[in-house]
């Protein structure tokens, strides 16, 4: 098969999973997604996801790493590298005595990867931006003890990032790479008030944005010898943080329980921005067995418009507002181990892994710092062999994630997650020989 044809077949096939992702990826029920653009997804696929992530200095052209796209320029170039990811979560929310669970299931991404030419490699695919889904319901009594209020909390949604990107290798150790792509998706909040009597009126609020813009990111790797049988790669990201032109909307209406009897709907413009991102990350391994690597993440949020409500006993104003967000910071360290890459059984290639990470939260939590999130992780990768090659894997790795708030009064969640990835690498431009 040409590279042509490769293209236009990855092309084709994005559509339709695209539709598949936004169907089946169901997400979260964490309440911290009600806030800034809801729960952010770290990009890791297959091969890192029982490293924690940990991904810019990691270089292999057996894998698809778009958290940075230099690495693209190390696939094969008999390759075409096919990867679909799915998890499945059990998630634990307990706030003083009070406690829940929640299972969720999502497909998490699915990529595509081969070689154009000679140190130029090309990447495309679908990945999660961020994921919001969450429903809640408080019921406290009222001063007098006569009467009690229910307040009800909703939210569903998130963003998606479709990407095409490119990695070129113009020298000996140095590696350049970008990420371009459509960024979209709709988010939805809607807070629900009522009062346990006739007599009083209940309020609806709504909070709906349908977001369309770009996202563009560039990479560098350099990779080197620093000894016999030793390697190691040094890369760093930028992504680009820009305003978003696309709409949010406000909703407030006022009911008697029959009917509307007041309502107001808002509309502001150019409402939200992205932040400015930096990673950086260094891996060394050696003779191709074991690999262990380290990332730093930082992204600008602070200081960064999100639109918000003003009330005053005239008016009630909707617009661009700063204060929802924090700077975020994220560490991620991760190793991988094959016993043998030159064996001849099975069991030399099976690919074990593990990896901590830690992040802050980018946004703030009822005026106050959100909480900090801590990961834990195994894997293991699976050859799937077949008479040509054992260079496809299936990726299977368990995650423990504790999001610890910081201060009494907020939500501690705990998460147990499966993700199981099927890495597809099938030489699909090897031209046989027949005698």
């Amino acid at each position: 098969m040409t590279a042509k044809k490769t293209i236009l077949l990855a092309l084709a096939l994005l559509p339709t999973a695209s539709s598949l992702y936004a169907q089946t990826t169901a997400g979260s029920n964490s309440p911290y997604s009600r806030y800034g653009f809801g729960l952010l997804s770290d990009r890791a696929t297959g091969f890192n996801k029982g490293m924690s992530g940990v991904a810019y200095g990691m270089r292999d052209g057996h894998e698809l790493n778009p958290a940075n796209p230099a690495s693209y320029s190390s696939i094969d170039s008999l390759s075409f590298l096919f990867d679909v990811g799915m998890s499945f979560q059990n998630g634990r929310f307990s706030s003083g005595s009070q406690h829940t669970n929640a299972k969720n299931t999502s497909l998490d991404y699915i990529t595509a990867g081969f070689r154009l030419s000679e140190n130029l490699g090309m990447s495309i695919g679908l990945l999660p931006f961020s994921t919001i889904g969450y429903s809640m319901t408080s019921t406290t009594p009222m001063d007098d003890g006569t009467f009690t209020r229910t307040e009800s909390y909703l939210g569903e949604g998130g963003l998606r990032e479709l990407y095409v990107g490119a990695g070129w290798k113009p020298f000996h150790s140095l590696s350049l790479g970008f990420n371009l792509g459509m960024l979209w998706g709709e988010m939805n909040h809607i807070v629900q008030a009522s009062v346990s009597t006739t007599d009083a009126h209940s309020l609806r609020r709504q909070y709906a944005s349908d977001i369309t813009t770009y996202k563009a990111s560039v990479g560098l790797q350099l990779d080197f010898p620093v000894a016999k049988d030793h390697e190691v790669v040094f890369g760093a990201t930028y992504g680009l943080g820009h305003k978003i032109n696309s709409p949010a909307h406000f909703y407030n209406q006022t009911s008697d329980g029959t009917s509307i009897i007041s309502g107001d709907s808002l509309t502001t413009h150019n409402a939200f921005e992205l932040p400015h991102t930096i990673g950086a990350g260094i891996s060394w391994r050696y003779k191709k067995s074991l690999r262990v690597g380290a990332d730093y993440e930082f992204q600008k949020w602070n200081g960064l418009r999100y639109p918000g409500v003003t009330e005053t006993s005239q008016e009630v104003s909707y617009q661009p507002m700063t204060g929802s967000f924090d700077n975020s910071h994220r560490i991620s360290i991760g190793a991988d181990y094959v016993p043998n890459p030159n064996g001849i059984r099975w069991r030399h290639f099976v690919r074990y892994n593990v990896g901590f990470s830690y992040r802050s939260a980018y946004t703030r939590v009822d005026g106050t710092k959100g909480p900090r999130d801590y990961m834990v992780s195994a894997g293991v990768g699976l050859p799937i062999t077949n008479r040509y090659n054992n260079r496809s894997m299936l990726n299977l790795s368990v995650q423990y994630e504790w999001v610890k708030p910081r201060f009494a009064g907020q939500i501690k969640e705990q998460y147990l997650r499966f993700c199981l990835g099927i890495s597809f690498n099938e030489r699909w431009f090897m031209k046989w020989k027949i005698e």
